[in-house]
């Protein structure tokens, strides 16, 4: 099965899906946001109203109860909440990796028992692959499963795991077989829950350890999970049923994950320009708008240049992965150009704010800080330039 099959909608039906995305950020995000993203709050009110919009089935299929959306009107989505705040995608986003490794691997049982649970956001989550002394090199990772009878058993630690604390699960890469040669031979992946699914008593052997205090991306948790003996059934969890495709499964949930960040960077740096646009309209010095100095056309250029290049990016990255196939070259480069543009931007408007920007009582300092997390989240910015290098040589061999 494909990890992705984007159901057919016409341009009026994602109108209208945009549409009520619109109307939800400005009738519940707008008004909180700037509250919740201060107090590191977690918005569950606003979680509870991604779930009735469907957006943590977004990419699913519709027969296990998704919404099916191609990639590309789900980059539209992302890219919309991001603009008013963008730690709200972080929580459907690595939701939807997770679900992506299960459609995409998973044996039909575990499609039919895990996915519907998935879409509701009776069962949320993320992926699990970050370790203390594992991150970029995912083959680094210590945390093994034993197979014990019908079950395998978990011990390590994972870190820096989005939804950890108020999720309820993640797809878990663990070492099966440590001693492999390759290392990326002897690596499976396993969904673990915190909770049992069916009657939700919490289960023993896991638990989570501190809340992760961060820069930006404030309101969603980032924390740790802690495997001490921890036990689930191989036919339900063992993603795939085959031992040793973990690393694959990693790297393909990381691919909408990439896609996802880059748009997520195109709203911060869209967010930063708009704002930078009506200052520069309304502050003055020397007597006329700040809009009208040089100085300042200079940098509104180039603000909306890279941004509008970093959206075509993510769209022809979108386009890449409905059409099926590996993006990793689409991919890195959206998420690679889109990043660092955000920085560039937002750090852009901090300058043309003046001592303003850097105010709580405005969003730019919030997206300031948020940008540079897109540069490191879902492999940072110089794998990706490594990654793009090698697949631009291998599709152009001579």
């Amino acid at each position: 099965m494909n990890a992705h099959s984007p159901a057919m909608i016409s341009d009026a039906d994602e109108r209208a899906i945009l549409d009520s995305i619109d109307k939800w950020i400005e009738q519940k995000v707008r008004p909180v946001a700037m509250e919740l993203e201060h107090g590191d709050i977690w918005p569950a009110d606003l979680v509870n109203d991604m779930a009735e919009l469907g957006l943590f089935g977004a990419i699913v299929d519709p027969e296990y109860g998704g919404l099916g959306l191609s990639a590309t009107t789900y980059s539209r989505i992302v890219m919309r909440i991001a603009e008013e705040w963008m730690s709200l995608t972080g929580i459907f986003n690595s939701h939807l990796m997770m679900a992506t490794v299960v459609q995409k691997f998973g044996t039909q049982k575990q499609r039919e028992y895990w996915l519907p649970r998935f879409v509701t956001g009776e069962m949320r989550g993320g992926l699990g692959l970050t370790e203390p002394d594992a991150g970029t090199d995912l083959q680094a990772i210590r945390t093994v499963a034993r197979r014990d009878g019908s079950d395998y058993v978990v011990t390590g630690t994972k870190t820096w795991i989005s939804n950890a604390i108020m999720g309820h699960c993640c797809a878990l890469l663990v070492k099966t077989d440590p001693d492999a040669s390759p290392r990326y031979k002897g690596m499976s992946m396993l969904i673990t829950s915190k909770i049992d699914p069916e009657t939700k008593v919490p289960l023993l052997g896991i638990s989570n350890g501190k809340k992760l205090e961060k820069l930006g991306y404030k309101g969603i948790d980032s924390g740790e999970f802690i495997f001490d003996g921890y036990r689930c059934n191989a036919d339900l969890c063992l993603i795939g049923g085959e031992e040793g495709r973990g690393f694959l499964m990693a790297t393909g949930g990381l691919e909408i994950g990439r896609v996802n960040i880059a748009a997520r960077s195109v709203g911060i740096a869209k967010r930063a320009l708009k704002e930078s646009v009506i200052y520069a309209q309304t502050r003055k010095t020397m007597g006329k708008p700040i809009a009208e100095h040089q100085a300042i056309q200079l940098k509104l250029g180039d603000m909306a240049a890279k941004t509008r290049a970093a959206e075509l990016l993510v769209e022809d990255a979108a386009r890449a992965f409905d059409a099926g196939g590996r993006i990793d070259m689409e991919a890195g480069m959206a998420k690679y150009f889109a990043s660092e543009t955000a920085v560039e931007v937002a750090t852009e408007a901090m300058r043309i704010f003046g001592g303003y920007g850097y105010s709580k009582e405005y969003v730019i300092e919030r997206l300031y800080r948020d940008a540079p997390l897109m540069c490191i989240g879902e492999g940072t910015n110089e794998m990706q330039r490594i990654i793009i290098a090698k697949q631009l040589v291998a599709r152009n061999k001579i």
